[in-house]
């Protein structure tokens, strides 16, 4: 699918009247769809930076429709107010906004110690530009229009690099998790995951080798957009062991989880 504002759908058709034009947050997340050419960086939690209506919201409902949430602001001031009060997995930025230019905030955000990985998306194509935008601490840069399949690549390149994940498959005795297309086996066979349930597996094969505590792993469950109980980790590890065995996951407590056996 190519950024075309005429293909584009609707705003009625993704949200209900009561959330049009706020004016500050409009967030998306995930309604159980999965967006199969989403290469699968764990679920995160995206910033969108965008004016522009129609483009914002086919970028939005992409991106959530891969099991991700979205905050989509669209000025600077907004886009900061949102980078000052929450953490996010990345940031997907405009140039050209109603209240100034992408690239002040852009500056503003590393000058200030900001290590969120950033895309630019903005029609300015020349080499000048893009130069501009990279040198002042964009990781990645994308033209309009765009297909959005290259934006789900670019946005997986990223993350990937920031995660310290350059591989996606990861191997545990007979376990198998392929981050990349979101895809698990054991002894060979398949196994369906919930979407919950794959964020957790996925935090901790995101670090095979170490141990990842409980609000580690809340904080990939609260990509999902609702609240965490005191003992959600402890369900959905429970529903893991009961598909994947006891084995696959151990206890640390009092300090957290990690692939393997128990020691």
């Amino acid at each position: 699918m190519t950024m075309n504002p005429a293909n584009a759908p609707s705003p009625l058709e993704i949200l209900p009247s009561s959330l049009l034009d706020t004016g500050y947050r409009i967030s998306s997340y995930p309604s159980g769809r999965r967006n199969a050419g989403w290469d699968g960086a764990g679920s995160l939690r995206v910033l969108l930076i965008e004016d522009d209506a129609t483009l914002g919201e086919a970028v939005r409902d992409h991106v959530a429709s891969g099991d991700h949430a979205v905050d989509w602001m669209k000025t600077i001031d907004t886009g900061g107010a949102a980078l000052a009060t929450t953490a996010y997995a990345l940031i997907l930025l405009d140039l050209r906004l109603p209240d100034g230019s992408g690239i002040d905030l852009l500056k503003k955000f590393r000058g200030q110690g900001g290590t969120t990985p950033v895309i630019i998306l903005t029609a300015h194509d020349q080499i000048s530009d893009r130069i501009e935008g990279l040198n002042s601490g964009a990781d990645d840069y994308l033209v309009k229009p765009f297909n959005l399949g290259e934006l789900t690549a670019r946005m997986l390149a990223v993350s990937r690099r920031y995660s310290g994940r350059p591989v996606s498959l990861v191997k545990v005795g007979d376990l198998e998790i392929d981050a990349a297309d979101r895809r698990v086996t054991l002894a060979s066979e398949p196994v369906t995951l919930s979407g919950r349930e794959w964020a957790v597996l996925d935090a901790l094969a995101a670090r095979p080798n170490a141990v990842v505590s409980k609000a580690q792993i809340e904080e990939a469950l609260y990509a999902f957009g609702s609240e965490i109980e005191s003992n959600t980790v402890e369900v959905y590890v429970s529903r893991l062991r009961k598909k994947l065995g006891r084995d696959h996951i151990a206890t640390l407590r009092g300090v957290g989880y990690r692939l393997g056996r128990e020691q």
